[in-house]
């Protein structure tokens, strides 16, 4: 039943996935509206959205388009499935920043201003996370001894004991992770003008839905993330990891009430400021250590 258990974990992500994301995003669509004072849609409104575009007629303005969604979907469900089966760390985070790489490449593809603007901030905000999610995995072999997940979670000690200043680096590239305000430069969960919803405004029907179901895939490896901070070989941990993964929710939607979106210049520069002196004050006592 052990040697099953990463084929079993692969599955109920692969399956329960877009429902998950669903309820979480739902949810948070609920908490936003009551900190509004709005009544808010249902919990499970994403999850109908989502199916409602499967059912729209598709228009694509090229073909080469359809195949670079496709491919972004294909690499987020992918680090995934790598994650909850245990794999390589890196490997999670190098196939997450393909499926990133097509979504910029399908939106340069269609040669429209408003695409093109938007390729070129989701280009600025992979340059502002992906250094402190790079050095979340070395924070995590450096406290752990190994890139593996299946290891990383056999461990006696919280990785968060250890790793204080990568756990709140990360939680501050969440918020450009899940599109949060004030980092949501390049797209948006919410209905804004064509400049804000450039990286995916060409897209039409069961593509756009594509594009959709792959955001719903990531946001669930990174609440995985997120909770791999607080698992341990004990089965309790996980119950710990839930409760840290809804609190850090819980801000991340204050979060994007509270504040208004910045400029691009501002989202480098505080996310490289808070990767070089929480990120890397903790990497240097872990290599002390």
């Amino acid at each position: 039943m052990m040697k099953h258990l990463p084929l079993i974990a692969v599955m109920i992500y692969l399956v329960c996935s877009p429902l998950i994301a669903s309820a979480v995003s739902g949810v948070d669509r609920v908490v936003t509206a009551r900190m509004q004072g709005r009544r808010g849609p249902s919990v499970m409104q994403a999850w109908w959205d989502l199916l409602k575009l499967f059912s729209k007629e598709t228009t694509t303005v090229n073909d080469i388009q359809k195949i670079l969604v496709i491919a972004h979907c294909f690499f987020a469900v992918f680090s995934g499935a790598v994650f909850f089966g245990g794999g390589d760390l890196l490997l999670v985070l190098f196939s997450l920043t393909m499926a990133e790489v097509f979504l910029v490449l399908a939106a340069y593809s269609v040669n429209a201003a408003y695409s093109e603007i938007g390729a070129q901030r989701e280009l600025l905000q992979m340059m502002a996370y992906e250094p402190m999610i790079l050095l979340t995995a070395v924070g995590f072999y450096l406290s752990t001894g190994s890139f593996q997940v299946a290891d990383i979670i056999k461990t006696d000690i919280p990785p968060v004991v250890k790793m204080p200043g990568f756990f709140m680096g990360f939680c501050f590239i969440l918020v450009i992770k899940l599109r949060k305000s004030p980092f949501d430069i390049a797209t948006s969960h919410h209905a804004h003008q064509e400049i804000i919803k450039g990286l995916t405004g060409d897209l039409s029907g069961r593509i756009y839905g594509l594009s959709e179901l792959a955001e719903l895939y990531e946001e669930v490896l990174m609440l995985g993330m997120t909770g791999l901070f607080f698992i341990t070989s004990d089965p309790m941990s996980i119950i710990y990891a839930l409760i840290a993964v809804a609190a850090v929710m819980f801000v991340m939607s204050l979060t994007d009430n509270v504040f208004p979106r910045v400029k691009w210049e501002v989202l480098l520069k505080l996310a490289w400021i808070v990767t070089f002196f929480v990120g890397g004050s903790n990497l240097l006592l872990l290599t002390l250590i």
